[in-house]
């Protein structure tokens, strides 16, 4: 398998834009079943999340952002050096540097799932997944920057750990606040739905 997959891998697109799904609801919070049927049916499911996504101005989106519960996120994210990546993982595997290699990134973080809100979130600088397309072939993507904090946000999403559960007691209280007070911004069926800022 190569370190890289295309950094232009075709997005399925005719997706259906729907509601974001946010953090308390149970799906958020629990392992995703792993995708064992790679059929339209997935395509379809990857559609709709990438039309979500892009509609959420975001840089990915899990499955269970949008209430299904599988293992799969999309993505279209720049890494440090401002080279677009987009993809496809079903069931992914993340690996992070360790010992000397490993360099923290303590950067702004936020989550489509808690929308308006961003804190701090160290995280290792680099990162790499690897798991399936939707047919089925392996594929791996890597990366620095915002790349690496998005495939390691949405890998989390898949295992049921939500970013802020990665923050400490006040840092998690500011996240909180911050979406509190534009809430109204994002009406529950947002981004199918959005109001004027």
């Amino acid at each position: 398998m190569s370190d890289t997959a295309p950094e232009h891998s075709v997005l399925p697109d005719g997706g259906t834009v729907r509601p974001i799904t946010r953090w308390g609801e149970h799906v958020m919070h629990r392992t995703q079943e792993p995708v064992t049927e790679f059929d339209a049916d997935l395509r379809e499911l990857a559609a709709d999340m990438v039309a979500t996504m892009y509609a959420a101005d975001g840089v990915g989106l899990a499955a269970c952002q949008i209430g299904v519960d599988r293992s799969i996120f999309v993505f279209d994210c720049p890494d440090d050096e401002g080279v677009r990546h987009q993809g496809v993982v079903c069931n992914p595997v993340l690996t992070l540097p360790e010992g000397r290699e490993r360099k923290l990134d303590d950067d702004d973080e936020g989550c489509l799932s808690l929308p308006g809100a961003f804190v701090p979130c160290a995280r290792p600088d680099f990162a790499r997944v690897e798991g399936h397309d939707l047919d089925g072939n392996r594929v791996a993507y890597s990366g620095h920057g915002l790349l690496a904090r998005c495939l390691q946000h949405e890998t989390d999403h898949c295992q049921g750990t939500v970013f802020g559960d990665r923050l400490n007691k006040r840092a998690r209280k500011k996240l909180f606040k911050q979406a509190e007070e534009c809430e109204d911004s994002f009406p529950p069926d947002w981004p199918v739905v959005s109001v004027e800022q």
